[in-house]
């Protein structure tokens, strides 16, 4: 389990993080959902014991990540955006060697990094030097270190970035068998394939959570459901366009339906799309089908998903035109690492900093 309350994180006067609280279960596999600036690598680092945060709490399995960094690493497995490979190594020896820093017993060493190779496809690659593998391959090898130590809790960012589509679809597959035996959490701009890998998704917003729910819960509280349906009925196509579209019109919860596309004159095929307050799909179904119409498809509407993620994006300043680099003079973190991490900083300028950890953050 991991919980978080009240985090923040500074670089000098810029706010990154915070105020950010919330509680993530075991097995589940949460996405992180921001534009870039918006605090997403931050907060994993913080979860990774990578970074120190400026105040506020961060626990798992009841550790907490300023107190007992070492006992919490060794329940962490972590993929930084860029994998943290050594290109002269073989992967059999780099997963034997990140196994021995994360503390794997050497008896337990060759069965370790066997099933991380396995579990990561990689078996018919372990021999092969990293420098002479592919951008894909590097990622699974860097997922693979990350669960070479059998954490309870896996930290993705990023994990999808520069893969084509094949790859794509094998990293989601990847993704999704960690489930259950480890709780991930997994950062991604790519808003299809997050929602197809998580349970759950968090969209951060100025380092601050703005929605937390399933796909469904996100893009039905912010603009309601939208789905699209094909119907056939019995006469002229503008006929069964007009009959359904009045019969959906009539049903509880649904406040707009609209003819998209109908088809050819004649055929008695027509297309509607439906804006509703909740989930109405079975209702609609069984509506259509009692009234006497045949149902050819029902799918919820493309791109939910990216529109209710822009609605909930909308207000505020943060977005890429307007974000201010952290290399600006006027607010440039006081050393060169401050400025390279300030990177996830929002252009938000706090004026007053809550009270710093025992153990100060940079």
């Amino acid at each position: 389990m991991i919980e978080i309350s009240e985090l923040y994180k500074y670089y000098g006067d810029r706010r990154a993080v915070g105020p950010l609280s919330v509680r993530i279960e075991k097995g589940q596999v949460v996405g992180l959902l921001g534009l870039n600036g918006a605090g997403k690598t931050t907060t994993l680092r913080i979860l990774a014991c990578d970074l120190l945060p400026t105040s506020g709490t961060v626990r798992i399995d009841g550790l907490d990540v300023v107190d007992v960094p070492d006992q919490v690493k060794a329940r962490v497995g972590y993929l930084p955006d860029t994998p943290p490979v050594y290109p002269e190594m073989s992967i059999s020896e780099y997963l034997t060697f990140a196994a021995r820093l994360r503390g794997v017993p050497k008896a337990d060493l060759q069965k370790r990094v066997d099933e991380a190779i396995d579990q990561t496809e990689l078996g018919d690659e372990r021999d092969s030097l990293i420098e002479s593998l592919s951008h894909g391959f590097r990622q699974r090898v860097g997922i693979a270190q990350a669960i070479v130590h059998r954490p309870a809790f896996v930290v993705l960012d990023e994990p999808i970035s520069g893969l084509d589509p094949a790859q794509i679809v094998e990293m989601r597959s990847l993704v999704r068998s960690l489930s259950g035996e480890h709780t991930v959490v997994v950062s991604s701009h790519n808003l299809p394939e997050i929602s197809e890998t998580c349970d759950r998704l968090l969209v951060i917003k100025s380092g601050r959570i703005v929605a937390d729910g399933t796909e469904q819960d996100l893009t039905a509280s912010r603009q309601g459901m939208r789905i699209e349906v094909t119907v056939r009925g019995t006469g002229p196509t503008s006929e069964v366009a007009a009959s359904s579209q009045a019969v959906l019109s009539g049903l509880a919860a649904v406040h707009d339906v609209r003819i998209q596309k109908p088809s050819e004159p004649g055929e008695g095929i027509a297309t509607l799309g439906i804006s509703a307050d909740a989930d109405v799909r079975d209702l609609v179904c069984r509506t259509l089908i009692d009234k006497g119409f045949r149902l050819l498809e029902l799918s919820r509407a493309e791109r939910e998903l990216e529109q209710a993620f822009l609605q909930l994006l909308a207000s505020g300043r943060e977005s890429a035109s307007s974000s201010r680099a952290p290399s600006d003079p006027d607010l440039a973190p006081d050393s060169a690492d401050a400025a390279a991490d300030a990177s996830e900083a929002d252009d938000d300028v706090v004026e007053s900093r809550p009270p710093e950890n025992k153990e100060t953050a940079s």
